[in-house]
């Protein structure tokens, strides 16, 4: 999972990517990309509402949930913006921030909630 998403990390370079978490409370499963149409995607994101839409409808029928969010920070650490705060607007949601590297990425996850982004253990499990 996490893979797929240092590649879409790169591909996208300068600009940032953005993308849905799929999975259940307990654990995140699958990831879907999104188009960023932000007006300034170096600096921001802005995900598709179409592809919102149409992911959680597929997600339903996998019996999954849309639990969260991820997109790059391909210049600085992976830490949320005062801009990621401002554009948060799922509470108890995971985001998943990433700054992708030449070969790998650096990766940190957070959940919102009232006092803003709390970060929380991401443990990465290999596929068998």
């Amino acid at each position: 999972m996490l893979d797929g998403v240092a590649a879409h990390a790169r591909g996208t370079a300068p600009d940032e990517c953005c993308g849905f978490l799929l999975g259940t409370d307990a654990e995140i499963v699958d990831t879907v990309r999104s188009a960023n149409l932000a007006d300034d995607p170096t600096r921001r994101f802005l995900i598709d509402p179409k592809t919102h839409f149409e992911t959680r409808r597929r997600a339903a029928e996998r019996g999954l949930a849309i639990v969260g969010f991820y997109h790059s920070h391909p210049a600085s650490e992976p830490v949320p913006s005062a801009s990621d705060l401002a554009g948060a607007t799922y509470a108890d949601q995971w985001y998943l921030i990433v700054r992708p590297l030449p070969s790998s990425c650096q990766a940190r996850l957070f959940r919102l909630d009232r006092a803003g982004f709390v970060e929380i253990g991401l443990k990465v499990d290999s596929d068998p």
